[in-house]
């Protein structure tokens, strides 16, 4: 077994776009709400997020969806979402009900934020260093 094909049956890794500020937001959010950690940050621009997302063969230069894996299931758009929030504690999987909805719209509605989150939230030109306190939430 790869160490690749290893780590995503053991973690359950959300693959991020370190260059986009939302994406940015939503780690500090998954930081501030998961205190065990139960969640890994990984970059795609990183050499994992790379060798994670050409064992799912996703693009690793077209970066349209946050990833969330879990028992080497790989999610995407809404699914992605949905799956990461519901094991948030109260009141914030409550957002989770929004997934009754049908597929089309949530992929929609994420694809439309998505392709336009440099515009509507900003860019970094940089990829962020965790803190040392942040660390335990990194690959």
């Amino acid at each position: 077994m790869t160490h690749t094909a290893a780590l995503i049956k053991s973690q359950k890794i959300i693959l991020f776009d370190a260059q986009c500020k939302l994406c940015s937001a939503w780690c500090n959010f998954i930081i501030a709400h998961d205190p065990q950690a139960m969640f890994k940050l990984c970059s795609v621009q990183s050499p994992k997020g790379q060798q994670i997302l050409m064992h799912f063969c996703y693009s690793t230069t077209d970066f349209a969806s946050m990833v969330y894996i879990e028992n080497a299931q790989a999610f995407i758009q809404s699914h992605a979402f949905f799956e990461v929030i519901k094991q948030l504690g109260y009141p914030w999987k409550l957002s989770g009900m929004f997934s009754v909805l049908p597929n089309r719209f949530n992929n929609w509605l994420y694809d439309k934020i998505a392709s336009n989150r440099y515009t509507l939230f900003g860019k970094y030109h940089y990829c962020r260093i965790p803190s040392k306190q942040d660390q335990a939430h990194y690959l």
